[in-house]
């Protein structure tokens, strides 16, 4: 009985490592797709007089580059498609 236990907690521990190597490998797929979201700096206390805070552009959604990459491939695949044809076409002559 003691030995079906301890093959038991080498199994769970198994398990547990391959769910941290797949939280790893999720988490630099996201990071890559998303093209790293930065986090804003904590400012560090100052003493004296402190300057005013930076002007902060407007930034883009960040849905937007996906939106785009999309378009880029939508764009890709319509000019294949339309090379295709052409070809077709030709060979069809």
């Amino acid at each position: 009985m003691r030995e079906r236990r301890s093959e038991g907690g080498w199994g769970l521990l198994i398990v547990l490592l391959a769910l941290a190597i797949v939280a790893f490998l999720a988490r630099d797929a996201l990071t890559a797709y998303l093209g790293g979201v930065v986090r804003p700096a904590t400012p560090t206390p100052s003493r004296g007089a402190q300057d005013p805070p930076p002007e902060i552009a407007p930034s883009e959604p960040s849905m937007q580059r996906p939106v785009e990459r999309a378009r880029g491939v939508e764009d890709t695949v319509a000019r294949g498609a339309e090379a295709r044809a052409k070809a077709l076409e030709e060979r069809g002559r």
